[in-house]
């Protein structure tokens, strides 16, 4: 939950990932799905998107595409 919705938890997230998490969630979104992995990787675009990242190495940076 991001801080400006009363957050307190920091997760450390690779920047290409989070990055991908706003282009594809709201802020909203993302607070009614928590902290739960297994219910982003099942979103539509995102999932998407691990399919593609999967198999980037760990220092992988490339530009997000937002939506139109």
């Amino acid at each position: 939950m991001p801080k400006s919705r009363g957050g307190r938890l920091t997760v450390p997230v690779h920047p290409i990932c989070h990055r991908a998490l706003h282009v594809h969630l709201t802020n909203i979104e993302l607070a009614k799905i928590g902290d739960d992995p297994p219910k982003l990787r099942v979103q539509a675009g995102l999932a998407t998107f691990l399919r593609w990242v999967a198999n980037k190495p760990p220092d992988f940076h490339a530009p997000t595409r937002r939506k139109r």
